[in-house]
């Protein structure tokens, strides 16, 4: 009787562990889609909300399109898009809640400190991501993970290469938050290439006191260039709380993060001028970047465009031309196939000489790190008065 017992219970454990690896999406899971499933976390409410509606407007936008002309191969795509309001400590849930729909590859997460804790996951599992907007160095630290957008040391290294061929020998002004990996890994990476004859002054702000940079604009009120690689909300209170401080001549310059912030400001009240490192024009007035501008602006106003949009759409089309390169090359692609069967595929595709031309940029290609390589442009969102 015991040993019946045993077996018995052995059995229920095995199932058990079975269950437990389809429910957890392991490389044995094999979903029963009848759409190919793209999953994305991001701030669909909240203070960082623009960037991830954005993103899922335009990840939409082009999904239909996809599926308008047929999808691939008569399959089409379908785009769950979870909400984690800019908090890494909702990922888990979001992403067991996406695996359990069926995800098979996915964007990762917007915004880079939700996109640390979705890294991990998504490796264990073996879960292909290509993010839109998550820059930090480390999202694609396991070999799963790739970015469209530049990583933050590569906006450091590119905004320091203009600093140094514009301002050698002069001093120019830093305002970063020290307590966000974004901000930070960018500001570090910035440093470690800066000419040794730029001279900088610095200030520094944290969530405790993120709402009177006073202290701050008193420290930079004298420069004239002004790095500032935060997001858009609290660039807006300083340069709102600065504007009658810091020299009308002035130049503020930021990195992806200023994204969504003509829609925070009036940007037409503040005089300075207001730059960004980009790899999108949204005032492009012809080819992809303008079509994509007149067909998002149609779709959903312009009160979100921005380039995590963009680069979003970029995502789901270079994730489309990859599967179907590979399809075109002998690969097995179909409905049904696992998750991380999928990630084999196009892992070896995104690392192979594989290139991809959309919104924001032309001939895009990949490293082995995961590092997006591609063109950038200083680009103005307002000249100074």
């Amino acid at each position: 009787m015991k040993s019946m017992f045993k077996k018995a219970l052995a059995v229920l454990m095995a199932a058990a562990m079975l269950f437990s690896l389809a429910a957890c999406g392991g490389a044995n899971y094999t979903s029963e889609n009848t759409e190919f499933i793209i999953g994305v976390s991001g701030p669909l409410t909240g203070g960082a909300a623009v960037y991830g509606v954005a993103v899922q407007n335009a990840a939409q936008m082009a999904i239909d399109e996809i599926n308008a002309a047929g999808g691939l191969d008569g399959v089409m795509f379908k785009l769950i898009a979870t909400d984690d309001t800019h908090d890494a400590t909702k990922v888990a849930a979001n992403y067991a809640s996406m695996l359990e729909d069926g995800m098979q590859v996915s964007l990762g997460t917007v915004t880079t400190a939700p996109g640390l804790e979705y890294s991990k996951l998504s490796a264990e599992d073996n879960v292909f991501f290509l993010t839109p907007s998550a820059s930090g160095d480390k999202i694609p630290e396991f070999d799963n993970g790739f970015q469209m957008c530049f990583a933050d040391g590569n906006q450091g290294k590119v905004a320091a290469e203009y600093v140094n061929g514009v301002y050698k020998n002069d001093t120019i002004g830093i305002f970063y938050k020290s307590d966000d990996p974004y901000s930070n890994g960018i500001y570090k990476q910035f440093k470690e290439n800066l000419d040794s004859s730029v001279k900088t002054v610095e200030a520094v702000f944290t969530d405790a006191n993120a709402t009177d940079f006073s202290a701050q604009i008193t420290t930079l009120k004298d420069c004239k260039f002004i790095f500032m690689p935060i997001y858009y909300q609290p660039a807006s209170i300083f340069m709102t709380q600065a504007k009658s401080t810091v020299a009308a001549d002035a130049i503020y310059y930021g990195c992806d993060g200023f994204d969504g912030l003509a829609g925070q400001l009036d940007l037409s009240t503040i005089t300075q001028e207001v730059s960004m490192l980009s790899h999108f024009d949204s005032n492009a007035t012809e080819g992809a970047a303008a079509d994509f501008v007149k067909k998002y602006t149609e779709k959903y106003k312009a009160e979100t465009l921005n380039q995590f949009g963009a680069s979003a759409y970029d995502c789901i089309y270079a994730i489309y031309n990859a599967m179907k390169a590979a399809k075109e090359a002998g690969k097995k692609i179909d409905v049904t196939i696992s998750a991380s069967d999928l990630s084999d595929i196009l892992k070896e595709q995104f690392t192979g000489d594989f290139t991809y031309s959309g919104v924001t940029g032309t001939d895009i290609s990949w490293e082995d790190n995961g590092y997006v390589v591609k063109g950038a442009v200083k680009y103005d969102l307002k000249k100074a008065d």
